[in-house]
């Protein structure tokens, strides 16, 4: 059984784009583009008068608002002002009234009457809320002073913390320094002991080393004389 060919036909890529032709693009080209029609100079100075005019639509808009707006302010105004004039109308009978109440000596009238417990309900009212307001006022000014207080008193504990800690390290830092200079007195005393041991003890090597060698010379010396004399001895008898 032979090998099943598998092989693929090669195909250019260029060749076949070549032989497709030219590709066929959506959108808009450059010469498209380019060739666009495009307006005037007086087509475009027309058109910027216009947007700087604005448009009549809008200007016709503005002005119905504001008119409408208009109204309704002098709605209002003429609604506030007929109700301080209603105001003080009852401000000026009540005034009047209570100034005949007072000037009379005979019991007051039925009006005068319904309208005097009223102004006494009032004057009651604001009393009460005079009161409370007060109240309120010397509550705050009295938790303002514990308040200060307290904060007085911690800011003293802190003081008095901090001043204490300050001597705690104080005293820390001098018994520290007191120990470092104390061993670096042992450390030097030492030193100088075990300058001193070594020295004596090269002296003492460099004492007997000299002693050596001083006895090795007179050895030397006395062998020397004695070959003298036993060489002369030698040559005297030779003599003879």
């Amino acid at each position: 059984m032979g090998k099943r060919d598998n092989r693929v036909a090669y195909i250019n890529p260029i060749a076949m784009a070549r032989a497709r032709g030219p590709a066929s693009s959506g959108g808009p080209t450059i010469q498209d583009y380019l060739s666009r029609p495009r307006p005037t100079w007086e087509e475009v100075k027309e058109q910027l008068e216009k947007k700087k005019k604005g448009s009549r639509a809008l200007a016709e808009f503005e002005e119905k608002m504001n008119e409408s707006w208009r109204k309704e302010l002098e709605k209002q105004r003429e609604k506030i002002i007929s109700g301080n004039e209603i105001s003080s109308k009852k401000r000026e009978k009540r005034k009047k009234q209570k100034k005949k109440s007072g000037g009379l000596s005979s019991p007051p009238s039925s009006s005068s009457s319904s309208d005097s417990p009223s102004s006494s309900e009032e004057s009651e009212n604001e009393s009460k809320k005079r009161q409370t307001k007060r109240k309120k006022k010397k509550k705050y000014s009295r938790k303002s002073d514990s308040i200060s207080d307290s904060g007085s008193e911690s800011k003293d504990s802190v003081k008095k913390k901090k001043s204490k800690d300050d001597q705690e390290k104080d005293k820390d830092t001098k018994i520290r320094k007191r120990k470092r200079e104390d061993d670096d007195h042992r450390h030097s005393s030492s030193q100088s002991g075990s300058d001193t041991e070594e020295e004596v003890y090269w002296k003492k090597k460099k004492s007997s080393e000299e002693r050596t060698h001083k006895a090795n010379k007179k050895k030397k010396h006395k062998k020397h004389s004695k070959k003298k004399k036993k060489k002369a001895a030698a040559s005297s008898s030779d003599s003879d």
